[in-house]
């Protein structure tokens, strides 16, 4: 195990917050293993790279020695965490939650050490609750700090929105996972801050030393702007396909680069910092850093085998115009004597739903057959019989028309 200093550096490396420093330096000089929290709702078919932004923080307390625990709120998934919602969730469907969280067992060892990982459900103990429990849980914290909770807030004083009575249950029910595994620390995003905070507060009416914070930085998705969601359509799963994850993270922009080498690479800090100022400076290209990202990623997740055929690919595609083999080959009915580029791409393939996002394309000069930009949205493609259609960065289909 590394020295009290190397594991702090470690630690606080791409955090948000941590409440509280002094408490964390505490808990590990006592050179006990911690017991160290995440949880994630399985109210997702699967997991994205959003989300292993707090996992691969687990992943390093992991490697320090500390004791790992990744609990999925099989339970708490039935309520829906209220953080950052704008409205009451939806109830969940218990069948579906099953389902994904046997995605979830198989998923997260893609992250953790499979040897070395608590996997806990918390069905277990907040399944036994009973009425009086929940009276009891409740009495710990009022209406009035719950209503100081910014989201809460907001639904209620500004956009005049109903909240459900559910909803104040969540955050309690969290903090009574982290009695129950008597975490040292809990990591989440940003937007979990409460949610921590109500853990140490219920921890301390339970006579037990309260849990460390420790907060993660939100990943945007691949727009750059907002929070990475499957809802928003800007996400990286961790399930998708080898070549389709080298292209997404291809698709980012030089600025988000940066941004994702630090909150999702494994790769040591000084040695980010290096290429940031080396690309700063001229003396790299960012295209080649962003080509050693979206390999170090595909690599974690697929292997390295998947991973240099995936960069292969990619750069065969996009830089040396090669028709590789990954791209898929789709047949077309002529129908006619015309076939304009804009209900190729979204009726016969419908690669793309809106036409507003193919004329974008257009006019970016993102669209190409057999390499060559198209500028006209009613282009006619009768006449070819195959071709390399390009859409964007990161679609590409070989066409056939009969």
């Amino acid at each position: 195990m590394k020295n009290i200093n190397e594991q702090l550096k470690l630690i606080k490396q791409g955090t948000a917050e941590i409440i509280q420093e002094a408490e964390l330096l505490e808990k590990l000089k006592t050179k006990k293993k911690l017991i160290v929290k995440v949880g994630l709702d399985p109210t997702m078919p699967d997991m994205h790279l959003g989300h292993t932004v707090v996992i691969n923080k687990l992943r390093q307390f992991q490697e320090l020695g500390h004791k790992v625990v990744f609990l999925i709120g099989d339970y708490t998934a039935c309520i829906g965490d209220p953080s950052g919602r704008d409205i009451t969730r939806p109830a969940a469907d218990p069948k579906t939650i099953k389902q994904n969280a046997k995605k979830f067992q198989k998923e997260i060892f893609k992250i953790l050490d499979k040897e070395k990982t608590q996997i806990s459900f918390n069905s277990e103990w907040l399944g036994k609750l009973k009425g009086l429990d929940l009276i009891e849980l409740a009495s710990h914290y009022t209406v009035a700090r719950m209503l100081e909770r910014d989201d809460f807030d907001k639904r209620f004083k500004v956009e005049k929105k109903p909240i459900a009575i559910h909803e104040f249950l969540y955050p309690l029910l969290q903090a009574k996972d982290s009695v129950e595994l008597k975490a040292d620390v809990e990591l989440g995003g940003t937007d979990q801050k409460f949610n921590l905070l109500l853990g140490r507060k219920l921890q301390e009416d339970h006579k037990m030393k309260p849990q460390v914070c420790i907060m993660m930085p939100i990943l945007e998705g691949l727009d750059g702007v907002k929070k990475m969601s499957k809802s928003l359509d800007n996400y990286i799963s961790i399930s998708d396909e080898p070549s389709d994850m080298f292209g997404k993270v291809m698709s980012i922009s030089d600025e988000l680069m940066w941004r994702y080498y630090e909150l999702l690479s494994f790769q040591d800090l000084d040695k980010i910092q290096s290429s940031h100022k080396a690309c700063n400076d001229d003396e790299m290209n960012p295209r080649d850093v962003k080509i050693e990202l979206a390999y170090e990623i595909v690599e974690r997740f697929h292997g390295k085998k998947k991973a240099k055929e995936a960069k292969d690919n990619f750069i065969g595609r996009f830089q040396n115009k090669d028709i590789t083999k990954d791209i898929p080959d789709v047949e077309i009915d002529s129908e006619g004597t015309e076939l304009k580029i804009i209900d190729l791409i979204t009726h016969k393939l419908k690669a793309i739903a809106s036409t507003s996002d193919v004329r974008r394309l257009i006019s970016q000069n993102a669209v190409k057959i057999d390499t060559k930009p198209i500028a006209d949205i009613n282009y006619n493609c009768i006449k070819y019989k195959k071709f390399l259609l390009q859409i964007g960065k990161k679609k590409a289909y070989k066409i056939s028309i009969k």
